[in-house]
């Protein structure tokens, strides 16, 4: 294990302060986010709980592409997750729950009553949105209520629309459906379970285990919670990474625990090169490693992973400036529409745009870049054909086609080192 330098030890008990250098930083950040390789003892759902309860939220998106983002997460840090897994911590063990996180997000059962404060808060909200819907969709509420009370669980499908309504845009929802969303918000109700993707309600006392703690915290207590959360998850960060990291309370609340949490040195500041306002639990940088180290993992990660969602994190450690695309006219994407960052050791050396048609069970590649200046594929080429095969396989396919990639130089060995791998590659 790598233990920081005597000379180092020295700096921070002097000065408070520790200074760690570009290499260090981006190591414990990936040993934060479980994306270093170590031996677990855990398998199956433990493992996944593990990682949930880690990384303090899982995002949940509606992209599907190539396996939903919530999933792909989870196997980028478990290669033997599967998909029911996550249902069955929902649904059966009640090990997790669904409510506001970073967005719609995955969340430790063990954390339920640190969301209590924004349910408590939408009682009486100062969102122009929330209030709107309040006003028009409110007067369901009860009835709704009512309805899964008495009949069990219940999702949006089984509330009619009213014909003579007329929908816009893609949020302007059928009432019924938005009086759900504010019951979910409000904490009167909890999804359930998830069928075929859509959201099963149920009334929050059917869902919560027993002794289960409601109890709100303070602020002071959520606060530190949230400063807790997002520096165990991410290493080191500064005050907007925190911030941003679970929405659980406003900014004053965060930037007050972590203030009192600097006083009591249960947080510590940390520079990065010289530059300081980071921030750092002082037992994660008990074992901060001297250099990155060898390793040389590859990681294809989704657009809405834990360790990519705050694209300026991605530049400021890792000089990666990207920007998901999906939303972008396709006349001005630069990539593709739902691009995956490509991860090498301690490094983003590429951008891989695909998609999957499981149907068919063919995984197409419609476009593979790489950074500019990366030439090392006589190391990298084996190690990423391996990974993508891996990833075909997630995503239930079983071949592997490619539309465009720079440099074309490597598709002649990437064909040929699938071709020794499961699935199998067409050719392109």
């Amino acid at each position: 294990m790598f233990r920081f330098s005597r000379q180092l030890s020295y700096q921070y008990s002097m000065n408070r302060m520790m200074n760690l250098n570009a290499g260090q930083t981006r190591r414990l950040i990936l040993d934060s986010q479980m994306l270093f390789d170590r031996r677990e003892t855990s398998t199956g759902k433990h493992r996944t709980t593990s990682i949930i309860e880690k990384l303090g939220y899982i995002q949940i998106d509606t992209i599907s592409v190539v396996q939903r983002a919530h999933h792909h997460t989870l196997w980028t840090r478990y290669s033997g997750y599967h998909p029911d897994m996550l249902h069955q911590l929902q649904a059966v063990d009640r090990k997790i729950f669904e409510y506001w996180g970073h967005a719609a997000s995955y969340l430790p059962m063990r954390d339920y009553r640190y969301y209590t404060y924004r349910m408590n808060n939408f009682c009486d909200p100062k969102d122009k949105w929330a209030k709107d819907r309040l006003k028009k969709c409110g007067h369901l509420m009860d009835g709704i209520l009512s309805r899964i009370r008495k009949e069990g669980p219940l999702g949006s499908r089984d509330f009619k629309s009213n014909p003579e309504t007329k929908r816009g845009q893609w949020w302007d929802w059928k009432p019924s459906k938005t009086a759900l969303e504010l019951l979910f918000w409000r904490g009167d109700l909890m999804v359930t379970r998830r069928d075929n993707f859509q959201r099963i309600y149920d009334l929050t006392e059917r869902v919560l285990p027993d002794c289960t703690d409601t109890s709100m915290p303070q602020k002071d207590e959520l606060g530190q919670f949230l400063v807790r959360r997002a520096l165990k998850a991410y290493g080191i960060a500064t005050m907007n990474d925190i911030v941003k990291h679970i929405h659980a309370a406003g900014r004053k609340v965060i930037e007050s625990a972590a203030e009192s949490m600097l006083e009591e040195e249960e947080v510590i500041s940390v520079s990065v090169e010289g530059n300081h306002g980071y921030y750092a639990l002082p037992g994660l940088l008990e074992n901060v490693p001297q250099d990155s180290g060898n390793l040389r993992n590859v990681h294809i990660l989704s657009p809405f992973d834990n360790f990519t969602i705050q694209r300026d994190r991605m530049n400021r450690f890792f000089d990666f400036d990207y920007a998901l695309e999906c939303y972008t006219p396709r006349a001005k994407r630069r990539y593709g529409y739902f691009v995956l960052p490509v991860l090498w050791g301690t490094e983003f050396v590429g951008r891989m745009d695909s998609r999957a048609d499981r149907k068919k069970e063919i995984l197409t590649v419609h476009s593979l870049r790489f950074e500019n200046g990366f030439d090392e594929w006589e190391e990298f080429l084996p190690i990423f054909a391996g990974k993508l095969a891996d990833f075909a396989v997630f995503n239930n396919c079983g071949r592997i086609d490619f539309e465009d990639v720079k440099p074309r130089k490597i598709v002649a060995p990437l064909k040929r080192l699938l071709k020794n791998m499961e699935p199998e590659n067409a050719d392109a």
